[in-house]
């Protein structure tokens, strides 16, 4: 019974390794790029194989990322009880975990879904471990390498559901890398004690907090205008046109109303969750 009970232990623990909450989130961009895409059909067994193999690689990454972060992890009280940050699982045995994770989420793309999507997925694996985990401890600008990260989801499951990456990808990757900007400058106004603790230069303790305002305004901008030229290419009805322009509209809103206020940890809180209001609300008008 005691050894069952620690397996289970054992078992949760490198689960959470892998950030669910991120593997979640980037699934429901791919969905709805694989929606997007599911014309005439939607392929249901084609969309489970894609997104069981994305996410694999997705979970990988993050395992990784918690390898890279284990120290600066220490210094923040959202990241702290992490497990490599308490050394209760050793770099070795969570980079074997990844390394079996990777190998499992390649062959189920390279087996059941497109190479496109293979390849896309690798491309974010690579440019999200061997690039955002190790220069966001450098650069204030890695948040853009990150973007870049952050966008392939819904261009995998775009492409696994067409066989091909046209102009409807590149505006799903303007979407989403656009979208990711404000939505992660508002944890950073959150959490910039914690960030500041951690020696994290993200751009508000470099910059300012007013000027990571303009910048948050300036990329919401840019998103609603790649939402609406979905639309405008006919690559998405008017529900979806409706939605986004909803979304986005009342998001810029918001921001405009941090410009006003004196609160700004209350204001970035509801930045944020407004932001997975927005992605979720309009991967639902994508399907729609």
């Amino acid at each position: 019974m005691e050894r069952a009970l620690a397996r289970r232990i054992l078992l949760r623990d490198y689960f959470s390794l892998t950030k669910p909450g991120i593997i979640f989130g980037n699934l429901v961009t791919a969905a709805g790029g694989f929606a997007l895409a599911s014309k005439p059909a939607f392929n249901p067994a084609l969309c489970t194989w894609t997104l069981l193999g994305l996410s694999l690689i997705i979970a990988s990454a993050c395992v990784c990322n918690n390898c890279i972060d284990r120290e600066s992890d220490q210094k923040m009280d959202r990241t702290k009880q992490r497990l490599l940050a308490r050394g209760d699982i050793s770099v070795q045995q969570a980079l074997v975990f990844a390394s079996i994770l990777a190998f499992l989420g390649t062959l189920s793309l390279a087996l059941f879904s497109h190479l496109l999507a293979l390849l896309s997925a690798l491309l974010g694996f690579v440019v999200y471990v061997a690039l955002y985990s190790i220069f966001k401890h450098r650069l204030s600008s890695a948040t853009l390498i990150g973007s870049i990260a952050g966008a392939m989801p819904p261009v995998v499951g775009y492409s696994a559901a067409s066989g091909r990456l046209d102009f409807a990808a590149v505006l799903l990757f303007a979407m989403v890398a656009l979208w990711q900007m404000p939505h992660f400058f508002a944890i950073a106004i959150y959490r910039l004690e914690e960030y500041a603790a951690a020696q994290i230069p993200v751009l508000p303790l470099k910059k300012g907090i007013l000027a990571t305002k303009v910048q948050m305004l300036f990329y919401i901008i840019a998103f609603v205008t790649s939402c609406f030229l979905l639309f405008v290419f006919g690559y998405a009805g008017a529900v979806y046109l409706t939605t986004s322009m909803l979304l986005g509209l009342t998001w810029l809103l918001f921001c405009l109303q941090g410009f006003k206020t004196g609160a700004d940890k209350p204001w970035a809180r509801k930045m944020f969750l407004f932001s997975l209001v927005v992605v979720l609300g309009l991967c639902a008008a994508l399907a729609l």
